[in-house]
């Protein structure tokens, strides 16, 4: 049986929920059940929602499933507001700047999911004080080339919190939730969800430019954190081994053991995935994309070796796919 907190918050807090095409169903979801069950845990209704977009109407995501909405209000008069990732890190071309704008004058607080926060730092021109999802970073460097993103879950810069979305958007809402609520309501609505803990917001993402995940061996971890940032530039072997004071035997002794591949078969394919990443994720030309990754020549026979189409195909069929099989 689900334990019942009982809460007296001040006042009905309400959240406005802002979706593109595409947009990310997890991410919705995890808002939308975390206050939900806020509600249900605390034994009376203490959160309220809405969706919105920028014309209204229903809007689908990838997995065919949708909901409707109303245009954003020009006055907001919600507490908080949530703008939803989609499938597009230029978040189709849609500014988000004039809606972040709109609700802090409103007065409410502002959480920016994955590419809208990917957009929100292209349109501002400065990721210093931001964050987004991982896969985003390297389309950030190349539009505003700035290293200052740390990668945290999320992060709070000048009114705006942007976070990484997918399942890290579940430990903003819990943050949020024990804010407005209390913090017996958020670690009730956490046992509910099954989600064992409630992440600080400044730890890194599991996966980032900035942190690998543990491989178990030290030194493949540090090989693979040079690797990570030096994919424009990429090091040579021996480079690596000075660097960490080793040996090349027992670098790729230690690779073969820890992951079955040789560094440099295990570097190629960082840099294979990250310009994969740019291919499906930015309007950079081929070229761009392979000189970005560090690839001055032979980029389209490696790539297909990898991944069995050419980077113009999988471009191609990327554009087909955007927003996911129906059948």
């Amino acid at each position: 049986m689900n334990k019942i907190v009982r809460s007296e918050p001040a006042q009905l807090r309400h959240f406005d929920i802002i979706v593109a095409d595409g947009f990310v169903l997890s991410e919705l979801a995890a808002i939308t059940d975390a206050i939900r069950i806020s509600n249900r845990v605390s034994a009376m209704k203490i959160f309220s929602w809405s969706f919105h977009s920028v014309i209204g109407g229903m809007i689908t995501s990838p997995s065919g499933l949708a909901v409707e909405t109303s245009r954003i209000p020009d006055r907001p008069s919600a507490d908080a507001v949530f703008v939803i990732g989609n499938v597009n890190p230029r978040y189709g071309e849609q500014s988000v700047a004039r809606t972040v704008s709109r609700y802090r004058v409103a007065g409410a607080r502002v959480y920016l999911l994955a590419e809208a926060a990917t957009r929100y730092i292209a349109e501002t021109g400065n990721s210093n004080a931001y964050t987004t999802h991982w896969e985003n970073y390297q389309l950030i460097r190349e539009t505003i080339d700035d290293d200052g993103i740390d990668l945290s879950l999320a992060r709070e810069g000048r009114g705006v919190v942007t976070c990484a979305g997918m399942g890290a958007t579940l430990d903003v809402v819990l943050s949020l939730i024990g804010e407005l609520a209390t913090a017996a309501v958020r670690s009730t609505v956490a046992d509910v969800m099954l989600h064992q803990r409630v992440r600080d917001l400044s730890s890194l993402q599991p996966y980032s430019r900035a942190v690998i995940t543990d491989t178990g061996d030290e030194i493949v971890n540090r090989s693979i954190q040079l690797m990570q940032t030096h994919i424009e530039d990429p090091l040579w072997i021996k480079d690596i081994v000075e660097s960490l004071g080793i040996s090349s035997r027992l670098l790729e002794r230690r690779f073969a053991q820890t992951l079955n591949t040789s560094p440099h078969v295990y570097y190629r394919r960082i840099r294979l995935i990250a310009a994969k990443n740019l291919l499906l994720n930015s309007a950079m030309t081929i070229q761009e994309v392979a000189i970005a990754c560090g690839f001055n020549s032979g980029f389209a026979a490696v790539f297909k070796k990898q991944f069995g189409l050419t980077p113009a195909a999988m471009r191609r069929g990327s554009r087909d796919k955007l927003f996911g099989e129906t059948s």
